[in-house]
Parts: structure tokens; sequence; C-alpha cells
């Protein structure tokens, strides 16, 4: 007998006593399997788990969250700053800034040339410490997260899920394109040197990356850019 013969056999009584109208759908199956791997305070893992990656959380009230986001294009001396459509007006304080807006689509050497860009989030991921972007309103095409050097994500508390299942789960449209904003990349393996975020650039230097969130609306700030510093997006 082969062993396709031996296989098939065990199928067939296996499925002696199922009578033949049946589906599996008939049948309920049991799943104890957990629902995720996250601590109860889900907000404090995902801020713990960005700053592992080198991440810098700023959690701030809503009232707070575009005085945040000037910190931080201040704490690296941004002067043009990217603003992808949707994104609310209100997010980005004035300063020594000058807004990009992406109507029509900014040029891959305006980009690449722009000090900043600030993006809302789809879903955030707390077991992982991940943003998620579905390039919705606010959000912008990925293009804007990937040139310039300092990615600046506003994170509202409730959008954090627990873990990957409810984060994917929450997602308005699960066939859009998704972009998940981690910690260190599997590339690093094919470099001499650790490099966190995107797993797609072409010119590498060692990453800056500093995220930012909050309590209701807030700031997820990393550093990001695959030409000249790599961060996530």
């Amino acid at each position: 007998m082969s062993g396709r013969e031996t296989v098939l056999g065990a199928v067939r009584t296996a499925l002696a006593d199922v009578p033949g109208s049946e589906s599996p759908d008939d049948v309920p199956v049991p799943r104890g399997r957990r629902a995720d791997h996250a601590e109860p305070d889900v907000l404090g893992l995902f801020t713990e788990r960005a700053a592992e990656y080198r991440a810098t959380v700023v959690r701030v009230p809503k009232a707070g969250a575009a005085a945040a986001v000037g910190r931080a294009l201040a704490r690296t001396g941004a002067r043009s700053v990217v603003m992808p459509p949707g994104l609310p007006e209100d997010l980005v304080s004035q300063g020594p800034w000058s807004r990009l807006e992406d109507v029509p689509p900014l040029t891959v050497d305006q980009l690449d040339a722009a000090d900043a860009v600030i993006t809302t989030v789809a879903t955030a991921i707390a077991v992982t410490g991940t943003v998620t972007l579905d390039h919705g309103p606010g959000q912008g095409r990925r293009a804007l997260t990937l040139l310039p050097d300092q990615h600046v994500c506003v994170v509202r508390a409730s959008q954090i899920a627990p873990d990957v299942p409810e984060a994917l789960n929450r997602l308005l449209d699960p066939y859009r394109p998704l972009t998940l904003v981690s910690g260190p990349s599997a590339t690093a393996l094919c470099s001499t040197a650790t490099r966190h975020g995107s797993t797609d650039w072409s010119r590498a230097a060692p990453a800056r990356w500093t995220p930012a969130t909050t309590e209701h609306p807030g700031v997820h700030a990393p550093t990001c850019g695959v030409h000249r510093q790599v961060g996530g997006c």
C-alpha cells in the first residue's frame, strides 16, 4: 500500500460515521485560544513596546496634541512639513516650518527634501508596539511616510488594539493596502548595522525613531525616511 493510500484510508475511517449531507459549517468547533496576549493596561503596554524600538513616546490629552506635534517638530529642527489630504488642520501648530500640501502629489525630490510628515493612523497594536496605516484620510500615500526624515504619527488611545487580530478587525476596509510600522527589520540580517522600521529602502543611515503616543489623540513621531534616516513606515 502506498503512502497516499494509507493517508486516504485513514481519512475515510475517520469520516465513516459522518452523514453524507453534513458540511464542515454544520458543526461548531470550540476554540480555546486566547483573543490576545496584551496586559490589562493596553495604552501603557503600547507605550512600553514602542519605546523598546528607540521611540520617544509622549502621552498628552486631546487638547495638547497640537502642542506635542509642535514640540516633536522643533526637537528635530524641521523647516518643512508634509500634510496629507484629510489631516486635521488643528494638529499642526504655527511654527518656523512651511506646510507642504500633497495636492497635487508632491514629487519624489520634493518629498525627499521635506524635513517631516504628519499623519494619523488606522490602528495601533499594543503587544508589538506597531502603528498601522491604511493610507486613508489623514495618512496619505505610502511615499509620504518613506521619504521625509521625520514621521510624526498621531495616535488616539481608542485606536490602540491589544493584539494583531483585534487591530485588523477594527479596519474599516480590510482590503486597503496596509503599512505596519514596527521594530527592527529582518533586513538587518543582511547589513552590518541594525536598521529599524521599513524593510524596503535604497540608502540607509543609522536609524533614529521617535514616536509619541497619547491618551486621547497624541503623537507618534517616528523619525523616518528610507534615503537618509530609516525609521518606521
